[in-house]
């Protein structure tokens, strides 16, 4: 099944090369599940084959997102070799109560491990995933948790509050009253806890769940909250050139089957001009950066002004001349805050 897969992965690389007008790539991103099992050669192969279909930045991003237990001395070496540049790794804890909770195939040795021999191989980018609001993690552990991550020098965190999504064997537990379910007072308590001790240790808090030392932003993660058009390549993968979005089914043999036929089993959807506004409130509003009334048409800044005064008045948004962004009070309201912007 991997060769099948790898072979309509080349397929559609190739076959959208003009898909958009790019003037220069400066992100790859290999995810979207364990592309960590890949091997150099196979790796290699996919590289080359964009590189040579498309305009690649020569200083480009290119990461990996890999789980603790897949990355040896010998295949960082190898990934190094290649031109991966930034890992992202699935740390989600460092206690073991934690991991096994979450069902998670690595140990918190390998966790701890992993950190160390990334940087130990040369690698200066380093991503690590945390989850807060596990039932059972103590303050306290999630404190530890946190120190283990700055200590080791990681230059970029991202965090997420523990979803159970259905069909998972997380969810089967929960159901049948062997596991217990996440609680929502200590998710907002542990995300205010971090962001604290994420500031204290220097970290800029540049989106709802993303921190990086002073000039490491995510260069991928950020063009997503920018709105800025990609290419996604591969079963699940969604795509976005500014007007419209496609994605292309989540089932790998019908993934393999429409690309061998030329006709690719995959969505598209024409954005409508409120759709575009929400996306941009949606994501911009999560970041830093907030939301710039002079980029929007008259009729939305209208639209903007008119629904955002109960949450000035609250203090759960800021305003700095024309530029909406929350406060420390307002990351803890985001999603309700942007449906209550969103034009119907």
């Amino acid at each position: 099944m991997k060769g099948d897969l790898l072979d309509a992965l080349h397929l559609e690389i190739i076959a959208r090369k003009d898909e958009m007008v790019i003037d220069s790539i400066s992100s790859i991103y290999f995810g979207g599940g364990t592309p960590s099992i890949l091997t150099g050669e196979e790796l290699s192969a996919l590289l080359s084959l964009v590189r040579e279909h498309y305009p690649v930045d020569p200083m480009a991003e290119i990461t990996l997102e890999a789980n603790p237990d897949d990355l040896s001395e010998s295949y960082l070496d190898t990934l190094l070799d290649l031109g991966v540049n930034r890992l992202s790794i699935g740390i989600q804890s460092f206690a073991q109560a934690d991991l096994e909770y979450m069902h998670r195939s690595h140990t918190a040795d390998q966790a701890e491990q992993v950190l160390h021999l990334a940087r130990k191989t040369g690698f200066q980018h380093v991503n690590a995933d945390l989850i807060y609001g596990t039932p059972g993690m103590t303050d306290d552990t999630f404190r530890m948790n946190i120190r283990r991550i700055v200590d080791a020098g990681v230059d970029h965190l991202s965090a997420y509050a523990l979803t159970v999504e259905p069909k998972t064997a997380l969810s089967h537990f929960i159901r049948s009253v062997t596991a217990p379910p996440p609680d929502d007072e200590q998710t907002v308590r542990q995300f205010a806890l971090l962001r604290q001790a994420m500031k204290d240790a220097g970290y800029d808090h540049y989106e709802i769940s993303n921190w990086s030392l002073p000039g490491r932003h995510s260069r991928h993660n950020t063009s997503y909250w920018q709105g800025t058009p990609y290419l996604g390549f591969g079963p699940a993968a969604h795509s976005y050139n500014g007007q419209k979005r496609s994605w292309n089914v989540a089932n790998n043999p019908k993934y393999i089957a429409g690309m061998k036929a030329g006709t690719p089993d995959r969505e598209i959807e024409v954005l409508s001009e409120q759709e575009i506004f929400n996306e941009y409130v949606l994501t911009r509003l999560r970041t830093k950066w907030g939301c710039d009334m002079t980029v929007l048409s008259q009729s939305d800044r209208q639209h903007f002004l008119n629904h955002i005064t109960p949450f000035l008045e609250r203090g759960w948004v800021s305003c700095n001349e024309e530029i909406f962004t929350l406060t420390e009070t307002g990351l803890d309201f985001a999603d309700l805050i942007s449906s209550e912007l969103f034009r119907d």
